[in-house]
């Protein structure tokens, strides 16, 4: 088992990697000091294949675990759903040594962090991811949130986990298109960050779409390294942690402009990366080697749905309302090189609606 450490003062806290985690999740609470009355949120579809046993397994190892089922999908990521846990949780006289624990994908956890965040002035509570994308993303770091219908993660809060498990064996069982999905938040980490681990990537991508269990752990542990140093000198997104955002100021707007229906959130973000390695090879930043490494890199992780049908000017209204806007300017993360970002603002939006046009076509023409 690999251990990551997320080092945030007495925020700190463990990210437990392994095959296998979830059947010792008991032995792991108990070590970390989680309360005796666990609440354990999952979706329908979630709790079909790990619920029962996992709640079977902690109630052996002496915890009270009370089920509750949310609806599965991003646009049940909403205050209603919210309102209905705070509902379930008074109603069941939740206090604050209960703990919350998110066993599932992004959305599960997201709410689940806000609602562990807000409720009776915040909660502890423990992340479960089950997806990839969770694994390496949403799962770490303290954002937590739900969408409003003008745009995603406007409202949220910074808030911690006590402990996050991850179950290599979980993608076992994640659909193929899940799994892509996920790889594409996989990809960013070597752009930005870790120029041997994009190599790595590149070099290893037919054996990490076959899932080797060995190759995934060094893969997720890798990128919830990075994201551990990254967090630990930036909190709080205020600086060193926007970077984070690559290829998400694009890909949020293409969820919010169809509504969250036709694209998963890492696919979204694949055309947002696309759109902002062409607009760092514009700004000469990236060379055109560079550049054509990143985009065959993007396309050979799987096929993603056409956005032929989407224009630019469909994107605008959610741009211009994303979270990352400084003094009312767009905020792009951009590439020096691989591994190395700059960020910048101030572009014009007819420079922005020529890029997403260059990603869409990558996509069209690779597919």
């Amino acid at each position: 088992m690999k251990v990551v450490r997320v080092n945030l003062g007495l925020r700190s806290y463990d990210i437990q990697i392994g095959d296998g985690v979830l059947s010792s999740c008991g032995e792991l609470f108990r070590d970390h000091k989680v309360g005796s009355r666990i609440f354990l949120i999952a979706n329908t579809t979630v709790w079909d294949l790990y619920g029962q046993p996992f709640m079977e397994c902690l109630t052996k190892d002496g915890f009270d675990v009370v089920q509750l089922l949310i609806p599965d999908g991003e646009r049940f990521k909403n205050i209603h759903t919210v309102e209905n846990i705070y509902t379930y949780l008074i109603a069941q006289r939740a206090d604050r040594n209960s703990t919350l624990a998110a066993l599932g994908g992004g959305v599960t956890g997201d709410i689940t962090g806000f609602v562990a965040a807000t409720f009776l002035r915040g909660i502890p509570y423990i992340q479960i991811p089950t997806t990839l994308l969770a694994q390496v993303d949403s799962s770490v770091g303290g954002k937590t949130g739900v969408n409003h219908s003008l745009g995603k993660n406007l409202i949220g809060a910074f808030y911690q986990p006590n402990l996050v498990c991850i179950d290599t064996r979980s993608l076992a069982t994640l659909p193929e298109r899940e799994f892509r999905a996920g790889l594409f938040e996989v990809v960013k980490y070597g752009l930005i960050y870790d120029a041997d681990f994009f190599d790595y990537f590149e070099a290893n991508l037919s054996t990490i779409l076959e899932r080797e269990v060995d190759v995934l752990e060094t893969v997720i542990s890798r990128c919830c390294e990075i994201k551990a140093e990254v967090i630990s000198i930036d909190e709080r997104e205020e600086n060193l942690r926007q970077i984070l955002n690559f290829g998400h100021t694009l890909g949020h707007a293409l969820e919010v402009a169809t509504q969250y229906r036709t694209f998963k959130h890492g696919e979204a973000v694949a055309y947002g990366m696309l759109a902002a390695a062409h607009l760092s090879h514009h700004e000469g930043l990236v060379d055109s080697v560079a550049l054509d490494r990143i985009r065959q890199t993007v396309l050979g992780i799987g096929p993603l749905p056409s956005a032929l049908e989407i224009s630019f000017s469909q994107l605008l209204d959610s741009i211009k309302l994303d979270k990352k806007r400084r003094d009312d300017e767009t905020v792009v993360v951009l590439l020096k090189e691989i591994g190395q970002t700059l960020i910048k603002s101030g572009f014009e939006e007819e420079l922005l609606a020529e890029v997403w046009g260059r990603a869409v076509a990558d996509v069209s023409q690779h597919g």
